[in-house]
């Protein structure tokens, strides 16, 4: 049987788990709100910034591409050349499930594309020291990005695009998948794997290229000039985007685990005095019996 002095110890360092527990939950709760508001403010650029593209999409003629970068960025490539994962996990643990749902999403899309060459830019050192335990694989880091949660800002999402762009134009990458926590709600999130590019891909889906909407355009530059210059603003407030939700999605997880962790803790003490309380009272029924077994000894 555990004595008083190793239970009351016991307590004590829940009690200390405890503090730190509701503390960081505290924390994540303050900063919720603003990462909340972010995403909000976020969403409905990124959507009309896909809307934009493929209406300016749609006006280009096949003769209109000639000497544009933007071809490249649209374009299929050929299959079966090297694959770019972009995998954004949280720099730090105790957040519940969210790093391990992502990084099982993350082995998922490798097992899939086992024997192909894959590069990797990842966000977060939960998912840099992942990839670097993977053994096996025909794996190229390309660009990490560390230490920008929960402060992220769009220069950090401007360093992603442009470390992206630039290894979609010198390798002959097949596509960029993306990989991410959604934020859907203070309980939830949701995993993502989608393609950031081709843009085809990304914006038109399975749907018909060039899609018109009927609409009347007046172009000034020229519809390529345009294009040129939206399409690396457009890819930088897709990862931004990414970036506020992942953020907000990590913070959500971490109070709802904090708050749990608290839960458990104060059962756990609570738990632990009564048995710190039924062993004093064994240990005060054993005194009074030698007691009076001794007073009925010296009795007799």
């Amino acid at each position: 049987m555990a004595s008083l002095r190793d239970i009351r110890k016991h307590i004590s360092s829940v009690k200390s788990i405890k503090q730190i527990t509701y503390a960081m939950k505290m924390v994540a709760a303050a900063r919720i709100k603003r990462a909340q508001n972010a995403i909000l403010a976020s969403r409905p650029f990124a959507r009309e910034m896909d809307r934009l593209i493929e209406d300016l999409y749609g006006e280009l003629a096949e003769g209109d591409f000639s000497g544009s970068r933007a071809r490249a960025l649209f374009e299929e490539r050929k299959p079966g050349g090297p694959l770019c994962l972009v995998l954004v996990t949280a720099d730090k643990g105790l957040c519940g499930s969210f790093n391990t749902n992502l990084l099982k999403a993350a082995a998922g899309w490798l097992k899939e594309n086992r024997g192909r060459k894959i590069y990797a830019v990842v966000v977060g050192r939960k998912g840099r020291d992942f990839l670097h335990r993977l053994k096996g694989l025909d794996l190229e880091f390309s660009f990490e990005l560390l230490g920008i949660f929960p402060k992220t800002g769009y220069v950090h999402a401007q360093l992603l695009a442009d470390a992206v762009l630039k290894l979609y134009a010198e390798k002959p990458v097949e596509s960029v998948t993306l990989i991410y926590n959604e934020f859907k709600s203070m309980m939830a999130q949701r995993i993502v794997t989608g393609t950031l590019l081709p843009l085809k891909r990304h914006i038109l889906g399975e749907g018909p290229a060039g899609k018109k909407r009927g609409a009347d355009f007046a172009f000034e530059p020229r519809k390529t000039d345009l294009l040129d210059a939206l399409l690396p603003r457009h890819v930088a407030a897709q990862l931004y985007r990414t970036l506020l939700e992942s953020q907000a999605a990590e913070l959500a997880a971490r109070m709802n685990a904090m708050e749990s962790a608290s839960k458990n803790a104060t059962e756990l003490i609570e738990g632990l005095t009564l048995k710190m309380n039924k062993t004093r009272q064994a240990m005060i029924t054993t005194e009074l019996n030698e007691i009076v077994s001794g007073s009925e000894a010296l009795g007799g």
